[in-house]
């Protein structure tokens, strides 16, 4: 019997805010690695400390991705065997990863990625808008091609997501409103799986008279109808 082929690279999902919310099988494979990628190790540490896992750990981030990736490879290609962690949520989902992954492949070194925790399934799926198809837009761009994008955007008929950060929440929605109409809906959560998570939908006119007044805290999924399914009739 053939024995299966040995995995270089684990993608593993942690926790976007509940501790609960990582698979047994991650668990497993974080202990069972040589070496942890972690996009901050202060933060990751509390983590596996919660777990109970005591395992050496390396800062892999957007800023040093590039420079430490070829090191990175030659030690896969030496038997080590790592998994990739960011911060919260799935690696590569508007996290570091793409990279890694790329020359992994390129290097004929096996990756898996782990099913588990990332904030815009449950965001789409409780916004009450069409899952058929969508479009993740992750952020936006902060100045530089950003009205380009939100121009191209105004006419998507797909569901669109969007990650953003509190202190740029109005701003995006206030430029939704412009672009895409005020009479367009969408669906603002925050803080996913942690103890003071929110859904509110309504209009875009609607949505940005809330956060005008509203204290704006956390970390935020934005999803919007698509053009064709967004002409709201009544407020939800």
């Amino acid at each position: 019997m053939q024995e299966p082929e040995k995995t270089n690279l684990y993608l593993v999902p942690t926790p976007i805010g509940n501790l609960e919310d990582i698979t047994l099988r991650a668990i497993r494979v974080l202990k069972e690695v040589d070496v942890i990628l972690a996009e901050d190790t202060r933060t990751s540490g509390k983590l596996l400390q919660h777990l109970g896992i005591e395992k050496r750990m390396h800062s892999h981030h957007l800023h040093n991705e590039h420079k430490a990736t070829a090191h990175l490879i030659d030690r896969l290609k030496a038997g080590e065997v790592m998994a990739l962690i960011s911060d919260a949520g799935t690696p590569g989902i508007s996290d570091p990863g793409f990279f890694l992954v790329r020359e992994c492949l390129k290097n004929d070194l096996k990756v898996e990625c782990l099913p588990g925790a990332t904030a815009f399934v449950p965001a789409l799926v409780k916004s009450g808008f069409s899952t058929d198809r969508f479009t993740f837009e992750g952020f936006l761009p902060i100045k530089k091609g950003r009205q380009t994008r939100l121009q191209s955007l105004a006419s998507e008929e797909r569901t669109m997501i969007f990650y953003e950060s509190p202190h740029r929440l109005l701003k995006t929605l206030t430029q939704f409103k412009e672009y895409f109409g005020g009479d367009r809906m969408a669906s603002v959560s925050r803080e996913i799986s942690k103890m003071f998570e929110e859904t509110i939908n309504g209009t875009l006119d609607e949505l940005v008279e809330i956060f005008t007044t509203k204290a704006i805290k956390g970390e935020f999924v934005l999803v919007v109808a698509g053009e064709k399914s967004g002409k709201a009739t009544s407020a939800e």
